[in-house]
């Protein structure tokens, strides 16, 4: 495969963009919809066969105990009501982070997979149980502040944070409506926790056609932002570079969008090319454009995909 980059300029936004909702809150299907395109995947991109692999199977396992696990803390009914009146973000994971039972969706997605992983999974498996409280929650923190953590817990990052992600999409499930947009100086953090996107993606269905919005890495929830804009500093000094096969066709619905103005780039996933696009699953599945994108040296990754930890 090779990369390529194309200049591209949108015409006027699709038909329907004012109906489309500004925030979108995740369902309970995500993480069985994931471990399918993963799937997909493996099948695809057979240089990363293994790795996909572990990955539908560690998405599986969060369907699985989101579906299963009752968790021992749940907020009350109306915790959340005064942050979503005051357009807070409801579910901050600077001031969750204490309360939530993320450690006990940890183990049993450990023993979720304790059948299903292969001898080189299995040291980690083992050192997560291994681990006091104390240390799990110096993981979680490195996770939620997208710090890279240390040589010996940098592989330890995408389980926990495989556990973080189950439960804030279970508190997600609870909320009432969906929070309001974030204004334009926190455009680029999520509305219902604050943290980073791992990418933005551009839906296919009736009421989202055309439309583009960031996908939350922790609570994945999505929102709008206009198509031909930074994430990061709202330019539209914007390339498009591609994985393409010998044909010079897309290998995959993924474009990096790379601002040359604050020298950063956020993959797109294109749900036009492939209605299971996936903004987690198709990140991972795309990691030859991050080290094309490494290798010129001209653009750094602000997208942060908590299961794909990059050192420094």
């Amino acid at each position: 495969m090779k990369g390529s980059a194309v200049n591209h300029t949108y015409g006027s936004a699709p038909s329907g963009i004012m109906e489309a909702p500004e925030v979108v809150l995740a369902d309970a299907t995500l993480f069985s919809k994931r471990a399918l395109r993963l799937r997909e995947l493996v099948q695809q991109v057979p240089a990363l066969d293994e790795f996909l692999e572990f990955m539908a199977r560690l998405s599986q396992a969060q369907h699985q105990v989101l579906s299963e696990r009752e968790p021992a803390w749940r907020p009350a009914p109306d915790a959340f009501d005064a942050a979503l009146l005051h357009g807070m973000p409801p579910l901050g994971h600077r001031a969750l982070r204490r309360d939530m039972d993320w450690q006990a969706d940890l183990l049993a997605i450990l023993d979720a997979l304790e059948l299903h992983v292969g001898e080189r999974q299995r040291p980690l498996l083992k050192a997560l149980r291994e681990m006091s409280a104390d240390e799990r929650d110096a993981l979680a923190e490195d996770v939620l502040e997208a710090r890279p953590g240390s040589e010996t817990t940098r592989g330890l990052m995408p389980l926990a944070a495989a556990a973080l992600q189950v439960s804030w999409l279970r508190l997600v499930l609870a909320l009432p409506k969906p929070p309001a947009k974030p204004g334009e100086e926190a455009r680029a953090l999520c509305p219902c926790c604050g943290s980073l996107p791992v990418a933005s993606v551009i839906h296919n269905d009736r009421q989202r056609s055309g439309v583009r919005y960031l996908h939350c890495s922790l609570c994945a929830t999505e929102w709008h932002l206009e198509r031909v804009k930074c994430s990061g500093c709202n330019s539209g000094k914007l390339a498009y570079l591609t994985l393409d096969d010998e044909q010079g066709k897309p290998f995959l619905p993924v474009q990096a969008e790379a601002c040359s103005d604050c020298h950063s780039y956020l993959k797109l996933a294109q749900r036009e090319l492939h209605g299971r696009a996936d903004p987690v699953a198709d990140d991972l599945a795309s990691l030859a454009l991050d080290l094309l994108l490494a290798e010129q040296g001209e653009y750094e990754r602000s997208g942060y995909n908590p299961l794909l930890i990059f050192g420094d």
